[in-house]
């Protein structure tokens, strides 16, 4: 009890130093949890996807499309619960800064997808009506769309200007569930493309099959591929994970870098603690020469040492990730439109906390070791 008693009244000895220490471990606790936040965004999509889903898309590039006319072969194979087919439509809304993803889609598609939560009669209603839409609650919120409003888009891979109705707004099933994205029909998009523009008619940029046994997904990928091998449109399929995946690795640099930069800042961390505490022992050897005079042993001089220096990286820690949340929430809001799910994990915050006492221990080491081993005799010759 008079160690815990010491390490207390060490720590507000000199109380400007160490809160300027706690400030900056508290600022590198957030930057290194924020960067993480950002990694995660990146593996969002790969995250939420489903393991009983595969992805089929032309094996050029998934620019080219695939003929409509596959659905037929695809739909026999083995193993097959469901069948659907997407088209990126690529509009703007007023202003080309207006970003968000909008899919022409089968009908058959929201019922491959139970996490997009429809209210039933929206649903309906937009079944009924060819140019109805569903959008997300997220990109419903922000541009203010509600339930019949109808919006218009200028189409860039499909030019001209094309109106909607808004008749459903869906919400994620789970937290991690893009709630900004726009569904449209396809049978919309392919009834004007076969009298405005015929030869793109009849294509669809995926196709997403259902399948029964995950565990076949290998197997079944390189079944559905071999019915269109030497084909004019070859395909590639693909797990929804593994699709969401060839996304981010488009931007590895990135991700790496982020990931580099994390680990920098736990580095940072230790070198504003390691420094602090070195000044800290300096400062008290002729103290701790003092108290072994007195009878206190190693074992006390250590304990004072490194209950300092945990105390201060686990206040630092803790203000770290409290700080963390209003950030993230700053920054969730000005990277929406890239970033839909921007989710602080609790494993972030674990690590953060664990890697601040981790950092704790390690600064007192040397600082420890140097007040232990040095003589009795040296340490009352320092005069302050």
């Amino acid at each position: 009890m008079k160690v815990l008693k010491l390490v207390s009244r060490n720590t507000t000895r000199h109380l400007l130093r160490s809160f300027l220490t706690v400030l900056g471990l508290a600022i590198a606790v957030m930057a290194f949890a924020v960067i993480r936040t950002a990694i995660d965004a990146w593996y969002a999509g790969a995250n939420a996807s489903s393991p009983n889903r595969l992805v089929i898309t032309n094996s050029i590039s998934l620019v080219f499309p695939l003929p409509l006319a596959y659905k037929e072969k695809i739909a026999q194979v083995d193993g097959v619960t469901g069948l659907s087919w997407a088209q990126w439509f690529g509009g703007t809304y007023v202003d080309p800064k207006n970003f968000f993803p909008q899919f022409a889609i089968d009908d058959s598609y929201l019922d491959l997808y139970p996490e997009y939560i429809i209210p039933p009669e929206q649903k309906q209603a937009y079944l009924e009506e060819r140019s109805a839409v569903i959008v997300g609650r997220a990109l419903a919120d922000r541009f203010g769309w509600t339930v019949g409003d109808p919006v218009r888009l200028t189409g860039t891979i499909f030019p001209g200007d094309w109106d909607f109705i808004i008749r459903g707004i869906y919400t994620g099933r789970e937290e991690t569930t893009d709630e900004s994205q726009w569904f449209m029909h396809f049978e919309y998009l392919d009834e004007r493309m076969r009298i405005e523009m015929p030869p793109r008619a009849g294509q669809v940029g995926s196709f997403i099959v259902r399948i029964a046994d995950p565990n076949q997904a290998a197997e079944m990928s390189a079944r559905i591929d071999g019915l269109f091998a030497n084909s004019l449109a070859e395909t590639k399929t693909q797990t929804e994970r593994a699709f969401q995946l060839s996304f981010v690795s488009m931007a590895s640099s990135i991700v790496t870098g982020l990931r580099i930069i994390s680990f920098m800042v736990i580095g940072i961390i230790l070198l504003v603690l390691a420094n602090t505490m070195a000044m800290t022992a300096r400062e008290r050897v002729s103290e701790y020469a003092l108290m072994k005079t007195l009878g206190f042993r190693p074992v006390h001089i250590l304990g004072l040492i490194f209950g300092e220096s945990l105390f201060i990286a686990a206040m630092g820690g803790l203000l770290g990730l409290i700080i963390t949340f209003p950030i993230k929430n700053l920054l969730a809001m000005a990277v929406k439109d890239f970033f839909p799910v921007l989710r602080l994990d609790p494993m972030t915050m674990l690590f953060g906390l664990f890697a601040s006492l981790v950092v704790g221990l390690i600064a007192a080491i040397f600082p420890a070791l140097k007040a232990v081993r040095t003589p009795i005799v040296d340490g009352l010759r320092i005069i302050e």
